[in-house]
């Protein structure tokens, strides 16, 4: 798989740190995000309905939720990798987790159909990423009032979800 390298300091909001530090400085960000959705499926396959749509507590998201979190918060941010890498640099507006969560439905599907939408996410991800000239990779664009280079938006889908993962972990004693 292509390498990409990590972006510098200045590439991306601070706030993004906590993401873009889960991975290691390898250029290997595409391979982790295949062995991650990987890890993700292998870690929801065996649960059942009432695992997958109960929260761990009051107020926080569910497994079905996280699972359509990571897809919707990967497609926005491809988007705003593309647009950037083809050069276009009209500010970009943020985008509510938290609404987008609520309308999501993501309870009421059968996680096959969350899987399905998940895989189709990350493979035209990682499509356009494999596929952007080595130029495009440091343009740079501004998203929710911060600067974000392509390679940034790469390294924040896969450390966004591995965040994610981590906390289904961790919250689930899994």
């Amino acid at each position: 798989m292509r390498t990409i390298t990590k972006p510098l300091d200045g590439e991306f909001a601070p706030y993004t740190m906590m993401y873009i530090g889960l991975l290691p400085d390898d250029g290997h960000v595409l391979m982790h995000m295949d062995s991650n959705m990987q890890r993700v499926f292998d870690l929801v396959r065996p649960l059942n309905e009432a695992q997958r749509t109960t929260p761990f507590a009051a107020g926080e998201w569910t497994i079905n939720e996280i699972v359509l979190h990571i897809a919707d918060d990967e497609r926005i941010y491809a988007y705003r990798a593309l647009r950037a890498a083809r050069g276009d640099t009209t500010e970009l507006p943020g985008f509510d987790q938290d609404i987008f969560t609520r309308c999501s439905a993501a309870n009421s599907r059968s996680l096959d159909s969350l899987l399905d939408e998940y895989a189709s996410v990350r493979a035209a991800t990682l499509t356009l990423f494999a596929n952007l000239p080595d130029e495009a990779l440091t343009r740079g664009i501004i998203a929710n009032g911060h600067v974000m280079s392509v390679r940034a938006a790469a390294y924040h889908i896969a450390g966004h979800e591995r965040h994610h993962l981590n906390s289904i972990q961790q919250n689930y004693g899994l």
